[in-house]
């Protein structure tokens, strides 16, 4: 029994043990810890999970994966969760609970994979898999690279990024057309930023919007009348040549202007 990739689910299945094999040691470290598995289609990466001894749940949308999992892999009896990642409630299964993720995530959504993981930043200690190399470098990139961007800021912000290695297409059923890309994040010690979350946000993400104009162009919209914030220095620099901290320190700035503007 073999199980189709779908296209429409974004399925590539990986067909290089060595290569399952290594993106399952990136959780060596978090054995002591439940782990869950977002898209793992026939198991190739699941049996490496499995055999290192994790607190292991699956969540696959796929109906034909779902059944081949449940044939092929016994241990995981009650344990695959036939849902869409994306609209599932994680504190159904954890609870309060700190817990880490782990896949070879579908390439159509992995930006929204990583987004999710953000909404539960309390909870996931560790993240790490395989998605397309493109996305990797951009979630892993730093200040002054032209691949910096929402993600890469957002993420960063609460997780510490490695990208490990570089897998090519041809060990993939079907070949996708780029090449992919293992990346690790781990919780940093942040608990609180230091300024308003949501309003943290909305300036990154503004921000980017129109990474080419100067954020004293795109940020102006965040304020109802014209501030005097706007001759400082940092509103003369594009979003791709600010670090981390320096979109905290602007988030504090609007944030004071618009208070002041009642």
């Amino acid at each position: 029994m073999q199980v189709r990739a779908k296209k429409s689910l974004g399925q590539h299945f990986l067909t290089d043990l060595s290569v399952a094999q290594r993106i399952a040691a990136t959780m060596d470290h978090h054995r002591h810890q439940p782990l869950l598995e977002v898209g793992p289609g026939m198991g190739v990466l699941t049996q490496f999970l499995l055999e290192a001894g994790h607190d292991l749940h699956v969540v696959e949308l796929d109906r034909e994966s779902v059944a081949y999992l449940q044939v092929n892999f016994p241990a995981l009896d009650g344990r695959i969760i036939a849902d869409d990642f994306l609209r599932l409630d994680l504190k159904q299964i954890y609870g309060d609970a700190p817990f880490s993720i782990i896949g070879n995530y579908p390439y159509n959504i992995s930006s929204q994979i990583f987004f999710k993981v953000l909404d539960y930043k309390d909870q996931v200690t560790c993240c790490s898999g395989m998605l397309q190399r493109e996305v990797a470098q951009r979630i892993a990139a730093g200040p002054g690279s032209k691949t910096y961007g929402i993600l890469s800021v957002l993420l960063q912000a609460w997780y510490d990024i490695e990208y490990l290695f570089t897998v090519d297409e041809h060990v993939f059923n079907p070949p996708p057309k780029v090449k992919s890309g293992v990346i690790r994040l781990t919780r940093n010690r942040v608990t609180d930023l230091g300024c308003d979350e949501r309003l943290f946000k909305t300036v990154v993400k503004t921000s980017f919007g129109q990474r080419r104009k100067t954020l004293r162009n795109s940020l102006r919209g965040l304020l109802s009348k014209p501030s005097t914030i706007f001759e400082d220095a940092i509103f003369g620099q594009r979003p791709e040549q600010l670090s981390v901290e320096q979109f905290v320190t602007l988030t504090r700035m609007i944030k004071a202007a618009q208070l002041s503007m009642g």
